[in-house]
């Protein structure tokens, strides 16, 4: 946590909003998309899903495949707890559906489930079609049964180095990677789907600075000569492959 709050300080001096963006890409996702207020209709479902978890007072065991928890070492937590600690956030969340809607895209694979928060938003974009892996057993049964209503989503059981295998022919608009936050494992995996992309792909790594062990992942995947565009949002790191660009690292403010 102290490394977090050291970061973050950084952060806050070397970062910047749309002023000074000179790419119009950027500057258009800048302020058509992560500075969006408008109040969409979804907002009420993203919402809504998100205070049931909160309120949910269910304890289930954990099988963590990752990094495990900052804020637990415990291997029973309520799902109240981890929807609040462990969980995307609600402005997040929102964040995702727009990201969805706003680079219009259909084939979604997240890597790192969990309750399913930031699933359930990108699920509610126009056109999405959702994979999502999950490791704990126990999690992926109690995310499957809360987003069985959404027919676009798939719910795959796996290791995430098993599924990848299975998955990666396929040609991703998005790959979320939000679970197993070391260094080794995340390189691992952005290796193992940079053919999976396209164009217009993007990748988003959570908590880039969850660790110094994230962060030197974060700054190889930076360096990596397929990327062109990066922006750091703190929590977030975003990769685009537009070979149409100049390689440029933005540090945005949400």
């Amino acid at each position: 946590m102290k490394y977090q709050v050291s970061q973050y300080l950084k952060f806050l001096i070397r970062s910047s909003n749309q002023h000074g963006v000179h790419s119009p890409f950027v500057y258009n996702l800048v302020t058509k998309c992560f500075y969006d207020r408008k109040t969409y209709p979804a907002y009420k479902a993203i919402t809504a899903y998100k205070k049931a978890l909160t309120n949910n007072k269910e304890i289930i065991t954990i099988t963590d495949l990752g990094a495990g928890s900052l804020t637990s070492n415990q291997n029973t937590r309520p799902i109240r707890s981890i929807a609040k600690h462990a969980g995307t956030s609600l402005k997040r969340a929102k964040l995702l559906y727009r990201l969805v809607n706003y680079l219009e895209c259909q084939l979604v694979l997240e890597l790192g489930t969990s309750l399913g928060i930031g699933t359930h938003a990108m699920a509610l974009g126009k056109n999405s079609k959702i994979s999502t892996v999950e490791g704990c057993p126990n999690i992926y049964n109690f995310t499957k049964e809360n987003l069985k209503s959404l027919t676009n989503t798939t719910l795959i059981h796996s290791d995430f180095s098993s599924a990848i295998e299975n998955l990666k022919s396929n040609a991703y608009d998005l790959v979320f990677f939000d679970g197993h936050h070391t260094k080794q494992a995340t390189l691992a995996y952005f290796e193992a789907l940079l053919n999976s992309t396209h164009n217009d792909s993007v990748f988003i790594f959570d908590d880039i600075y969850w660790s110094e062990d994230m962060t030197e992942a974060w700054e190889t995947i930076k360096q990596h000569p397929k990327v062109k565009v990066t922006i750091d949002t703190f929590y977030w790191g975003l990769v685009f492959f537009r070979k149409e660009q100049e390689k440029e690292h933005f540090t945005i403010r949400l």
